[in-house]
């Protein structure tokens, strides 16, 4: 693992093969995200209605990942694909608890 991941900051964890990864949901990490994905309220919309798309999904993490060399799209794209929407929705919803609550 990268660096563990502070439940406290919103931080989540990811598994990507064999190593662990912290998904970090700094401002530029989810202001990034948003310029690609749109706005992030509607998102979280989306996401309580059951309606998130894989690329969504994908586009999330691989923008809050904080790593150094940090991992392709394809390889994060082909980890929610092995892990399954349910496993990736666990971190999913602690990155949007922390984008509509703020830090404790």
């Amino acid at each position: 693992m990268n660096k563990p991941a502070n439940a406290l900051r919103g931080e989540a964890q990811f598994q990507l093969g064999e190593r662990k990864y912290c998904l970090r949901p700094s401002f530029e990490n989810l202001v990034a995200a948003e310029a690609e994905i749109g706005s992030l309220f509607a998102l979280v919309e989306r996401a309580s209605g059951g309606s998130l798309t894989l690329a969504e999904v994908s586009a999330l993490l691989w923008h809050c990942l904080d790593a150094d060399p940090r991992p392709s799209r394809e390889e994060v794209g082909q980890a929610v694909l092995k892990q399954g929407l349910i496993d990736t929705t666990k971190p999913i919803r602690t990155i949007l608890s922390q984008v509509l609550q703020g830090q404790s």
